[in-house]
């Protein structure tokens, strides 16, 4: 069995509440922090973990605590990333809902260690029940004295809010994150300058995921040293995985890093495999706005060793033959699956949740789905294949944020990879219709993926 570090407790009874998360341990690493370390310290053990951010991007979150500047005199701010609103993604509502002192002891210890007084968590606006459970738990957390002023005797004050969102997925882009909670249309700021340097209200300003924030707490409980050595290379500890789609056993999982992706599709520990008996067709590994890849290179690289759950595993070949861990978003298709109406439906996300500010993600995702949408109704044409190529080929790398990015990079692989699915949508418009195109290649040898790629 993998080792858990965020799960451990998740199925006793409950452990969502104060009493029986101290009987688990609970809020050792505060006490343990606020009384025998300092912040650098904390800081540094952070470092030496290894933790990279767990909400997409895989920056190290210890460098990222380095970078906040310390003006005197001026507030200091952390903020909890909770608008999880990438489709595939529920890991952080999971922890919320299930065991909220979790992420509330890990906010108490990163607000000590870099120096904030005041702090977030901002959730998705539609996710009420969560802001309901984070309420409750931290006024139990309040009146047991680990909240407020002196906390522990120590002098340490900290007070901490739940901000509900807006209901926007650009929220969760950390600039925009910061001007909804400022109480402005969350709209991505120009960096530079950064959140380190000013961020909330103009002053220095850490954000960081749900499951970054409660990962601290075992680093702190066990050392950074130790949570290294989980994992694999640069990729250490543990993640949390949505694994959803045509699986057995779709659910939250978490995961040492370095697993094999072939063990965490089909081993009974973990998804036990494709739904009804059926094959593999394609995967989404970490969230709709990473690389779509097909079977044969989910599972093995082009040169056909293992592909691994890990940072660098699965980008491994670029976006020519790999992807992205990115939220741990795990969607499986399976061979009655139809890419091109994927691809559609994650289009017109994008499109709708587009903010609007930079004309290339405004109006580029707006082409993709009516594109998309032609090609799929059976209206389409192989001009329409290649204008979609250029349309994402011109939003990626054009916008303040990161949105573009996640808008074209889902259709520029469902074209390197599926182009002969999308070929026949145009050319059976009404078989398409009625009928799949189906595994057709996807599971087979990767040469053909490598002759298609190179076509």
């Amino acid at each position: 069995m993998a080792r858990k570090l965020l799960l451990e407790h998740i199925n006793v009874p409950g452990i969502n509440t104060l009493a029986v998360y101290r009987e688990k341990g609970g809020y050792r690493a505060v006490e343990k922090a606020l009384k025998t370390l300092t912040p650098e310290e904390i800081v540094e053990e952070v470092k030496k973990s290894g933790l990279r951010g767990r909400g997409g991007a895989g920056f190290p979150t210890g460098m990222k605590w380095s970078f906040l500047a310390k003006p005197e005199g001026v507030p200091r701010y952390l903020v909890c990333n909770g608008d999880e609103s990438e489709p595939g993604t529920f890991k952080d509502r999971y922890l919320m809902t299930h065991i909220p002192h979790a992420l509330i002891e890990g906010m108490i210890v990163s607000s000590f260690a870099l120096g904030a007084n005041t702090s977030y968590i901002y959730v998705r606006g539609e996710m009420m029940p969560q802001i309901r459970i984070l309420e409750r738990a931290i006024e139990e957390a309040k009146a047991a004295g680990w909240l407020g002023k002196n906390i522990l005797g120590t002098g340490y004050d900290l007070e901490l809010y739940v901000q509900p969102g807006g209901g926007a997925y650009i929220c969760g882009e950390e600039t925009a994150l910061l001007e909804s909670l400022e109480g402005k249309r969350g709209n991505p700021r120009i960096k530079p300058p950064f959140p380190a340097i000013a961020g909330l209200y103009g002053c220095p300003t850490v954000v960081n995921n749900v499951e970054s924030i409660a990962a601290v707490v075992p680093i702190i409980n066990d050392g950074g040293d130790e949570y290294a050595k989980i994992g694999i290379g640069r990729s250490t500890g543990t993640k949390l995985i949505s694994a959803s789609g045509n699986l057995v056993k779709p659910g939250v999982y978490e995961i040492e890093l370095g697993l094999p992706v072939e063990e965490f599709i089909y081993s009974d520990e973990y998804c036990g495999g494709i739904a009804n008996g059926k094959r593999l067709k394609a995967t989404v590994a970490g969230g709709s706005s990473v690389p779509v890849l097909p079977a044969n290179l989910t599972l093995k690289y082009a040169n056909g060793d293992p592909r691994l759950m890990s940072y660098e595993s699965l980008s491994e070949g670029g976006f020519a033959t790999g992807t992205m861990m990115g939220s741990g978003g795990f969607i499986a298709f399976d061979e009655d699956q139809c890419m091109v109406r994927n691809t559609w439906n994650f289009a017109r996300f994008y499109h709708h949740e587009s903010c609007g500010q930079c004309s290339p993600c405004r109006e580029g995702t707006g082409w993709m789905e009516k594109i998309l949408h032609k090609l799929e109704h059976g209206h389409g044409t192989s001009a329409d294949i290649d204008l979609l190529w250029d349309v994402q080929r011109k939003i990626e790398g054009n916008t303040i944020c990161p949105l573009g990015d996640a808008a074209a990079w889902p259709v520029a692989s469902a074209i390197r990879h599926f182009r002969d699915e999308f070929e026949w949508h145009v050319k059976e418009p009404m078989k398409s219709q009625s009928t799949n195109y189906g595994l057709a290649n996807y599971a087979n040898p990767i040469e053909k993926v490598v002759v298609a790629e190179e076509k």
